[in-house]
């Protein structure tokens, strides 16, 4: 089992490596690739939890109502700080805002 335990209506974030030509403003450890053509960089993706599910893995919701799975074991899965509750609160406030009547996660306390 894991260490962390997941539950509804959770503000979780998800660390995501990405390759481009041109990092966004988001982007944080930027590195240039082997050739040098491109960069590899990590962005942060802010995801409400709607469900935690018996096989180790958690259903959650991402700001544009995509339904992603994703191990609890994955090291790029965190819950979010409460320091980072505060500085992105509104980007959680939105997807909760924007959530189907049917996924309604609960308000955090």
């Amino acid at each position: 089992m894991s260490k962390t335990a997941f539950k509804r209506g959770d503000w979780i974030i998800y660390r995501k490596t990405k390759y481009s030509s041109h990092p966004g403003p988001r982007a944080l450890n930027v590195a240039p690739t082997p050739k040098g053509d491109n960069y590899v960089y990590n962005v942060d993706k802010f995801w409400v939890v709607v469900e935690s599910l018996p096989d180790e893995t958690i259903r959650a919701v991402t700001r544009r109502q995509k339904e992603v799975t994703c191990k609890i074991s994955d090291p790029n899965l965190r819950l979010a700080s409460w320091f980072e509750r505060l500085w992105h609160r509104q980007r959680f406030e939105e997807i909760e805002a924007s959530l189907q009547p049917g996924i309604s996660a609960p308000a955090q306390t």
